[in-house]
């Protein structure tokens, strides 16, 4: 029994001594230079008189080490003193690079690296940098650059940091090769990825050189690729590079295994019960549209797309929907479950990085409100607009978990670009040549005003002009514009000069989704030279002439994208009508654009221009008389078409235009930047107010073609070949027509 005590009451007192504490009554350090006693003392939060432990002392030691100022430390604590022998890091006076001669580089080689100037040398740092290096070097296409450091020691433990630079050769992809299963024409696969193959004609482009970036982003732009095609299981199985004899040319192989093409075979609706029904009856019509086709994410997306617009149409408040894919055979078929989702509203926007636009502009855009029930569409919609203003280079959002259960708060961060452009080009055509010069601000005084002043001249014509637009005036959702332009023409074969000057407002806003109105006014001075051989009709008309006119339109535009659509209409009628003026006109304009999708080498469009003008009670002036745009009747020179007075091309009262056009964007590889087009145009110009016998040349004119435009080394090239069909014996035509323009 007392053995039992004994053992007992040792166990105890074994316990108590080892959590026992001791106060740090006194400290001190050996071995430093550059850290003072008192600058460690503060990083280690070492209080003299508390109570510390072992795992206090260890903590301590991890604390200094964590600096990186100390390369070893050794502690001591014994007799209430803490002593610490540490042996301090070298410190980097410079950083040197050698064998790279642009200075710009070096010093974002240096910001890129962990090591830093007045930092310490720590080898496992160095060892990181120079991989880091590398790979800067790798991703510009220096596969085989070589990095090694070394250093200068000089007194006081400072040492110069050198890495040594050997970046050879560039590393230029040869050839591509796609093998496997792949499916799908090689010339096609190539258009796809974004690494191109070296020709002597692609000096200007980084993607002939190999880079592991550009290669991951290939396997994610094939994989997509061929699942818009119905390829749901496709497999990029792998990648490789062979090395040519010439070890700067390497041949990029992508193993692809394409699988079973697969058809949406049905698309069925899931309602929750509680839900109404009756808000979903169009979403079959939607189905119908996709059912039968080869699969494709993007067609999912579109019709999920179309269920997010009803949902926010009937104002179905925290209803969600998820998708379930099935396959059956080679048949896909699709589950869409519509369900009320739980009430979760919004706490509260928050705006980070504006430093120069106002909150009020970017919240001026918001279709989401403070207390308002959360909506996905509709958050996406804000970004999407915020993005169309085209002042800031990025828009990001973070939706995360606010201060209540059914609360989130949404941070909306963007990133201002520059928004200031200025701008001079010159172009030379089959028509002349010609000059221009612009200077915009997007973003006038943080308020999201466009100002835009520019300047140009040709042979026949010299035009300056200062706009303003503010897109969303006073936060209403409506644009407001204002300009004021001067205008000289010379136009010998139209028998007349004059000179324009020009004072215009508007204001347009959607009235409905996609539905646009606008209204407006003009106040135009014209002073009309009639040249001395043209004939006495036309010389009556010479004066200097004054005009108020007002005007309004409606402009109904569903098209998918605004540059080169591929589905979707475009209609706009606009009419001006007189208010004060020496010689009133009516004026009507309406278009008609309709986008096809025929297949995935071909894009259709059916496009329609027709323009009319009248006078109330005087001929109509040389000057306000129609012609036909050069881009509706190829294969015809401009102006040089419709009703002669003599020999003097003076326009007429109607002008319209039918043209079909195919976009061919497969037809030449992605990578020459060239877009073909062929056409039909049919299109007249006819009617003269003063003699009607003038109208011989009232016949319906048409032309067929090719055109292409491509961006070249020097700037954009637009090139068209036009044959005339039919045209009346007065018309000027030009087969051939180039034009050829770039900033400088």
């Amino acid at each position: 029994m007392i053995k039992v005590i004994f053992t007992v009451l040792l166990f105890f007192a074994t316990m108590v001594n080892s959590s026992f504490s001791e106060i740090i009554r006194s400290f001190e350090v050996f071995g430093n230079e550059r850290i003072t006693k008192e600058t460690i003392k503060v990083y280690a939060d070492i209080k003299l008189g508390s109570d510390y432990e072992a795992d206090d002392i260890n903590k301590i030691v991890k604390t200094l080490y964590s600096t990186e100022f100390f390369e070893n430390i050794e502690a001591k604590f014994e007799n209430n003193k803490l002593t610490l022998t540490v042996k301090e890091y070298p410190i980097i006076n410079q950083i040197v690079i050698q064998g790279e001669k642009t200075e710009k580089f070096k010093k974002e080689i240096i910001k890129l690296i962990k090591s830093k100037q007045r930092g310490s040398y720590i080898k496992n740092n160095i060892l990181k940098d120079e991989i880091k290096i590398k790979n800067i070097y790798k991703s510009l296409g220096f596969n085989f650059a070589e990095v090694n450091s070394k250093i200068k020691t000089y007194t006081e433990n400072r040492v110069d940091l050198i890495f040594e630079i050997d970046r050879g050769e560039k590393v230029k992809i040869s050839k591509i090769n796609f093998i496997g299963d792949k499916k799908i024409r090689e010339r096609r696969l190539r258009d796809v990825i974004v690494s191109e193959e070296d020709k002597f004609w692609k000096f200007i482009t980084r993607n002939t050189v190999l880079n592991e970036e550009n290669i991951r982003l290939d396997k994610r732009l094939l994989k997509n690729y061929f699942k818009s095609l119905g390829y749901y299981d496709v497999q990029i199985i792998s990648n490789s590079v062979e090395l040519e004899n010439d070890k700067n040319l390497v041949v990029l192989n992508y193993n692809i295994d394409a699988g079973k093409r697969y058809r949406i075979s049905k698309i069925s609706t899931n309602i929750d019960p509680s839900i109404d029904k009756k808000a979903f009856i169009n979403l079959s019509t939607q189905y119908e549209k996709i059912i039968g086709d080869y699969y494709s994410p993007f067609k999912i997306k579109k019709t999920l797309e179309f269920l997010d617009r009803l949902i926010d149409e009937n104002d179905l408040q925290f209803i969600q929907h998820s998708v379930k894919e099935s396959i059956d055979g080679s048949n896909i078929n699709i589950t869409i479950n519509i369900f009320e989702n739980e009430k979760i509203f919004v706490e509260r926007i928050n705006v980070t990085g504006n430093t120069v636009t106002n909150e009020n502009v970017i919240r001026s855009e918001f279709l989401l409100d403070e207390g308002d029930p959360f909506n996905n569409l509709k958050l996406k919609n804000t970004i999407s607009e915020l993005k169309a203003r085209n002042i800031f280079g990025k828009v990001d959002y973070k939706v995360v978990d606010g201060s209540e259960k059914d609360t989130k708060i949404i941070n909306i961060t963007v990133e201002e670009k520059p928004t200031g452009e200025i701008s001079a080009g010159a172009g030379i055509g089959s028509d002349g040549q010609s000059l221009m010069f612009s200077l915009r601000e997007n973003n006038f005084l943080g308020r999201g005003v466009r100002l835009n002043t520019f300047a140009s001249v040709n042979q026949d014509s010299f035009k300056g002009a200062f706009e303003v637009l503010n897109p969303n005036f006073n936060n209403s959702g409506n644009s407001v514009n204002f300009g004021v332009s001067s205008t000289t023409n010379d136009k010998p074969d139209s028998g007349y000069e004059n000179s324009l000057i020009d004072l215009s407002a508007g204001t347009t806003f959607e009235q409905f989704k996609d539905v646009f109105l606008s209204a407006g006014f003009n106040l135009s001075s014209d002073k009309l030279t009639v040249l001395d051989n043209a004939s006495e009709n036309l010389k009556k008309q010479k004066g200097t002439f004054t005009d108020l006119s007002v005007s309004y339109g409606l402009t109904f535009d569903n098209r998918d994208r605004r540059f080169m659509p591929t589905s979707g209409t475009y209609s706009s009628f606009k009419q001006s009508l007189p208010v004060i003026g020496d010689a009133k006109t009516i004026k009507n304009t309406y278009q008609l654009s309709s986008y096809y999708t025929l297949s995935e080498e071909v894009i259709g469009a059916i496009k329609f221009y027709a323009q009319s003008i009248n006078g109330l009670s005087e001929d109509v002036r040389l000057s306000k008389r129609l012609t036909i745009p050069s881009n509706r009747l190829r294969g015809f020179e401009t102006n040089k078409v419709g009703p002669q007075d003599g020999s003097d091309y003076i326009g007429g009262n109607y002008a319209a235009a039918l043209n079909f056009e195919a976009n061919l964007p497969k037809l030449l590889p992605e990578s020459t930047n060239t877009d073909v087009n062929i056409f039909l145009d049919l299109a007249n110009v006819w009617g003269v107010d003063y003699d009607s016998s003038l109208g011989r040349s009232n016949v319906l004119r048409s032309s067929v073609g090719v055109s292409g435009n491509w961006l070249s080394p020097i700037g954009p090239l637009s090139l068209t070949f036009a044959k005339d069909l039919r045209k009346a014996e007065t018309d000027k035509t030009n087969s051939f027509n180039f034009q050829l323009g770039t900033s400088f």
